[in-house]
């Protein structure tokens, strides 16, 4: 622990108010958190003294060491960062809260276009003191293992495919194309049955024994998530949704709740980044493609689940028909994924399966249909002639 500058004095109109009404402040503190360091500003809450401090993670003992002598109701503000997991795990077991905050949204309060380690870390304390951090929602620990375990699996069969394709590529130097048979038992007799070389045919036994030990990993992966999934009630509730699987069932869930956090299927489209980008001035409106600011695994799961969901559901493959013909296949998919992460949207939001959600838009629509045989015909408008 290296101390930066002596602590400078420097007391809040807050903190002096509430001193004198005898409510005890918390002890706030802004990190500006990097992978090999950290720099911290933090109050005192006896004094009001601004202190502040550089720590290296070299030493994960000394950070301990410093956050653990700090008692009662202790606030840390730091921006979203990828590298910060194991921190958060570390002030969560010492019992502290930790604020992640908008990287975005911290940078427009700042009052100065200088930007250094000691400013970042002013600039955080400030908005916590007073009250005015952009706080973020962030996922539970549970969560986050889930989608952790979804993202090996992702990378898994990225790898097997990978895999596949060089093999593909020594049938085919033989002269013989086997893409769409080699995950059968006769494709691979049929591989094992053609002249190689001497160099292609080691790299295809290889190449084969690392494709039945992706085989049992992914299928240890899926055990372990189907345990998972068969005790959530709101997993089984959104696999009623035709198209929707396991892995789409466990990302939407874990992505998305609590759903109550968003107020209508537009806020949950714009999070998972599936809404177009709009280039609109004047009386001109332009939007553009979708803004791919969420979850990448989760937007493929969706378009996978949506090209499903095409084949078992009327309304669904009306609409990419439609699409299709206007527009392109791709914009299409994209659409059909984007109904199909409405509709789990509002399924959990209203704890429904897809009958009782099909059900209510059913009466929706024969609501808004009036028979007019069960009109009288002279309260039928007509037009004026």
């Amino acid at each position: 622990m290296k101390q930066v500058t002596p602590p400078r004095r420097e007391l809040y109109t807050r903190y002096e108010l509430e001193n004198k009404e005898g409510v005890t402040m918390p002890t706030y503190f802004g990190v500006d958190f990097h992978a090999r360091q950290q720099f911290i500003k933090w109050s005192d809450t006896a004094d009001g003294e601004l202190h502040q401090l550089q720590l290296s993670h070299h030493s994960l003992d000394e950070v301990r060491m410093f956050y653990s002598q700090f008692h009662g109701e202790v606030i840390l503000g730091l921006e979203a960062s990828g590298y910060s997991s194991w921190f958060e795990s570390m002030l969560d077991e010492l019992g502290h809260q930790v604020w992640v905050g908008d990287a975005m949204q911290i940078r427009r309060c700042a009052r100065s276009r200088q930007k250094t380690d000691r400013k970042d870390a002013e600039l955080l304390l400030d908005l916590l003191m007073k009250g005015e951090f952009p706080r973020i929602h962030r996922l539970s620990q549970q969560s986050l293992e889930v989608l952790r375990q979804l993202r090996y699996r992702h990378r898994l069969v990225q790898i097997r495919t990978k895999v596949y394709n060089a093999v593909h590529s020594i049938a085919l130097a033989a002269g013989v194309s086997l893409r769409s048979k080699l995950r059968t038992k006769k494709g691979k007799e049929k591989l094992n049955q053609l002249s190689l070389s001497q160099a292609h045919s080691q790299q295809c036994e290889e190449w084969l024994t690392l494709i039945a030990e992706l085989n049992k990993r992914i299928e240890r992966v899926e055990k372990d998530l189907e345990l998972i999934a068969a005790s959530d009630e709101r997993v089984r509730l959104v696999r009623t949704h035709p198209g929707v699987g396991l892995l789409t069932g466990l990302a939407l869930v874990h992505t998305l709740c609590p759903v109550n956090r968003f107020s209508n299927s537009r806020k949950v489209t714009a999070y998972v980044g599936l809404e177009p980008r709009e280039y609109s001035s004047g009386d001109k409106q332009r939007l553009g493609g979708i803004s791919k600011a969420g979850s990448r695994l989760l937007r493929f799961l969706l378009v996978e689940a949506g090209n499903k969901a095409v084949t078992d559901d009327d309304g669904l493959r009306k609409l990419y028909h439609r699409l299709s013909h206007r527009r392109d296949r791709a914009r299409a998919k994209v659409a059909v994924a984007r109904h199909v992460l409405i509709h789990t949207y509002i399924m959990l939001r209203d704890e429904i399966d897809y009958a009782e959600f099909v059900r209510r838009g059913d009466a929706v629509r024969s609501a808004r249909t009036v028979d007019r045989r069960e009109v009288p015909v002279h309260l039928i408008e007509r037009p004026a002639s």
